[in-house]
């Protein structure tokens, strides 16, 4: 049987524009809090807002980076002049001190600096402006105050020499000047904005690849069985499209003619082509290899699994990990101290320094301001969850938020549903009894008559082996599904009862004189579905689902990693058994309601247990909900992927192995990174603020702690980009 959802055209195709449209909303990367109608700067700190929706032209806009990039080559050739003319005392011969006379000397250092800090670093100020006014202290106040000190120390040290005290000139009288560390800093903090922009661009790679799977033109049949080409933009519901060898699939849907394997390694990781026949569901984006099927479409535009796969990727990348939130407070906190340990430091040198102090009072503070920068740190977290879950999305695992990563990692326990998740979720009928006087036909027509209007597997498995006997259906109408049980409906004003021993009772049905019918083949595995017409019994139907091939290597992986495995599942307790043996699972709850499972996973929970819940089902809702980590199949029920933290592009246990180790390589990354950054502060600033100066003569100055700054934030970008090549 055939359902078409009518009631819903999603007809917008999956080009640039589909996931964004005039309503977009635009977020701060530092302040998630803050959100903005229209695209701009962050009200708080200055940082250029991202925009919560995205489309092909927003991945592929690269304005910021080219204008940091015009910005850095702007400010290279002031930078390197200032810094010749600067350092030139230091080349003997070279007098540009006595050529051009002390006072024009520095007029010509205060014209190259100027417009690497004023233009080129306008930007920088702008945002520390922002963050003092705002309260919101970060990054760019240091940057701001440290270069700003230098610069307008200079500055007066040029314009009105003889104001500053005598302990501020050097031996000659003249005021030590700092306009090449303004340049510098500047010129390297550009450098290290340029080179996280384009990190940032390394993590919408995985996004812009899947954007290129949708083709941008489908092939429709008409009723006259014509075919043509026509955007997939204008494809609807029901459509009939020809996929030809070669061609991508344009949309979801259906295949209603001919035979093919596709390879869906794209969506899925993995290598092994497909096979589809007739009933077989066909994914945009997937690649038709061998066959020429035609389609119904079932879904399009954001209605395809690639348009939810990239909108929940997306969603996902913008995720903030809870360590992150702790990070946060840190920084918060760190930027004043960072401030009051800069004027410590000044201080301190000012009346104790050698001469001349103000000479080491003035580099060593502004070289605690530039050197403490927490980008860094702000780095840390964010960059490994982007791209964790890219790479995660590539391999058939989209991962909905960051949160999920580090409670997957921690997990203990996993509890499987059976089918569709254990089982193939393909089962098929394996036989039919009839009591009384109906006959084994009219069992299955009026079982899957009643299971026509429901999404369960093995309703399907009803419904198909109807369609090959050639079976017609009654027209059932009061339909309604009773989760985890089964389903009942009208026939004709006879009230028809399908499902398990548990609806069987519910409703008074007395099932005792055919157990042992049903128990020969639930000790075969197979479910039992029993038939009621007005209260009497009048058949069963045993169903059995394949093991799938890889579930025996998965669940050893995941045993290896230190889970422990759980069965829970609505068959009946001989049937899960049998499972459950065959598949070495020794804790087996069978005959479970949905809020049985519910109730299960909270009892694990509560003995301070983190749980992870795998399910397809309506009934497997509640307890995908509840875990600390629900994992459903792309292809289960709507309510089940919607209550679910991971989900499974196929319906392959081995991508719980691979969530779980995506999981623990991500966060050990997010761990790394923060352990670079918490050491690099706290190694560079006593070093900055000249504790090692009086026994080893060490002192950093503030070019070198700009380069530093810049290093550190370019190791955790490092060292998070390695996510991309990790091995499953």
């Amino acid at each position: 049987m055939e359902r078409h959802d009518c009631s819903h055209d999603s007809s917008a195709p999956l080009t640039p524009n589909m996931l964004s449209g005039a309503g977009t909303q635009y977020v701060c990367p530092m302040h998630p809090d803050v959100l903005e109608e229209q695209a701009g700067d962050c009200p708080s700190c200055g940082m250029v807002l991202e925009p919560l929706s995205f489309d092909r032209v927003l991945l592929e806009d690269d304005t910021e980076l080219r204008e940091m990039l015009s910005e850095f080559w702007t400010s290279v050739p002031f930078t390197v002049a200032l810094l010749s003319l600067a350092m030139g005392e230091m080349i003997p011969g070279v007098e540009f001190r006595q050529w051009l006379g002390s006072n024009q000397f520095g007029w010509a250092q205060a014209a190259l600096a100027t417009p690497v800090l004023m233009w080129c670093g306008r930007l920088f100020l702008v945002r520390g402006w922002r963050s003092v006014v705002n309260f919101a202290p970060n990054m760019w106040t240091l940057i701001s105050i440290g270069t700003l000190a230098a610069y307008c120390f200079s500055l007066i040290g040029i314009i009105y020499p003889n104001s500053l005290p005598r302990s501020f000139q050097g031996e000659m009288g003249t005021v030590p000047l700092y306009f090449e560390a303004t340049a510098v800093i500047i010129t390297l903090v550009l450098l290290g904005q340029v080179l996280e922009l384009r990190a940032r661009g390394h993590t919408s790679k995985a996004l812009l690849d899947l954007l290129d799977l949708a083709p941008p033109n489908a092939r429709i049949v008409d009723f006259d069985a014509t075919e043509r080409d026509i955007p997939v933009s204008e494809v609807s519901i029901s459509d009939l499209l020809r996929v030809r060898p070669g061609e991508k699939v344009p949309v979801d849907g259906e295949i209603t003619q001919g035979t093919t394997t596709v390879d869906a390694s794209m969506l899925t990781g993995e290598a092994m082509p497909q096979a589809k026949r007739v009933g077989d569901l066909l994914s945009a984006g997937t690649l038709n290899q061998n066959g020429s099927v035609i389609m119904r479409a079932t879904g399009v535009g954001r209605d395809t699994l690639l348009a939810r796969i990239i909108e929940m990727v997306a969603s996902a990348q913008r995720s903030r990990a809870s360590v992150q939130g702790w990070a946060d407070v840190v920084a918060a906190w760190f930027v004043p101290l960072v401030v009051i340990c800069s004027a410590a430091t000044f201080v301190t040198w000012m009346l104790v320094g050698p001469e001349p102090a103000i000479s080491f009072a003035l580099v060593s503070s502004v070289s605690v301001l530039i050197v403490a920068c927490p980008c860094a740190l702000g780095l840390a977290t964010p960059m490994s969850i982007m791209v964790g879950i890219g790479r995660g999305a590539r391999e058939g695992v989209l991962v909905r938020d960051a949160e999920v990563l580090e409670f997957l990692e921690v997990a203990e326990v996993l509890l499987c549903d059976k089918t569709g998740t254990l089982t193939s979720g393909r089962p098929v009928v394996d036989a039919v009894e009839s009591f009384s006087h109906f006959s084994e036909e009219q069992v299955l027509s009026i079982g899957a008559g009643v299971e026509c209007a429901s999404e369960h597997p093995l309703a399907h498995a009803l419904l198909e082996a109807a369609n090959e006997r050639k079976l017609g259906l009654p027209a059932i109408q009061n339909f309604e599904a009773v989760a985890g049980q089964g389903v009942t409906g009208d026939n004709g004003g006879q009230r028809v009862i399908v499902g398990n021993l548990t609806l069987m009772k519910r409703y008074g049905i007395d099932t005792r004189s055919y157990s042992s019918h049903a128990k020969k083949y639930c000790d075969q595995g197979a479910t039992v579905i029993w038939v009621a017409v007005d209260g009497i019994l009048i058949g069963l139907v045993a169903i059995t689902d394949p093991i799938k091939d890889t579930c025996h290597i998965a669940l050893e992986s995941l045993r290896s990693a230190g889970m422990r495995i759980v069965m829970v599942t609505g068959d009946d307790r001989t049937t899960a058994s049998a499972i459950g043996k065959r598949l070495g699972i020794n804790e087996v709850h069978a005959e479970m309601q949905p809020e049985q499972k519910h109730a299960l996973v909270k009892s694990f929970q509560e003995d301070n247990k983190r749980v992870v819940m795998v399910g397809d089902g309506v009934n497997d809702a509640p307890a995908l909900a509840q875990a600390d980590v629900g994992i459903a199949m792309s292809a289960g029920a709507d309510i089940a992927i919607e209550s679910a933290g991971v989900i499974l592009v196929e319906g392959d246990l081995r991508h719980i192995a691979k969530a779980r180790y995506l999981s623990t390589s991500t966060m050990r990354n997010v761990r790394q990174n923060l352990f670079f950054a918490f050491v690099y502060n706290s190694i560079s600033v006593p070093i900055a603020a000249g504790v090692f100066y009086p026994f080893f003569g060490i002192l950093l100055t503030p070019m070198l702690a700009a380069a530093a700054m810049s290093l550190s934030s370019v190791s955790v970008i490092g060292n998070a980009l390695r996510l991309r090549n990790i091995k499953f």
